[in-house]
């Protein structure tokens, strides 16, 4: 973390830091159920075209199979910049 921006977080009290810890916990689950979401929200609707059937056709399932791996590539791959550029430390393009 940046002490800039957090400042020295050791010299907080003891229930400060859970408070933080919390939030910081708080955060990521919202980002989790976040990026998840809109994963099932774009797949799907890429994907999925017809509800003759209760389970996907192979297709379909090919398709979502395929969409989740690149949604979730990415999505790894821009949190690899954010965290780079937060830390100060430039960034490599890996194509």
């Amino acid at each position: 973390m940046d002490k800039n921006i957090f400042g020295d977080i050791d010299n907080l009290p003891e229930e400060d830091k859970q408070r933080m810890s919390t939030m910081v916990k708080q955060l990521q689950t919202r980002d989790s159920l976040r990026l998840y979401n809109s994963l099932v929200e774009k797949c799907f609707n890429n994907c999925v075209s017809t509800f003759y059937r209760s389970a996907l056709n192979r297709g379909e399932e090919t398709c979502v199979l395929r969409c989740a791996e690149k949604y979730l590539r990415l999505s790894s791959q821009v949190g690899i910049k954010f965290s780079d550029i937060n830390q100060g430390a430039p960034t490599t393009d890996k194509q």
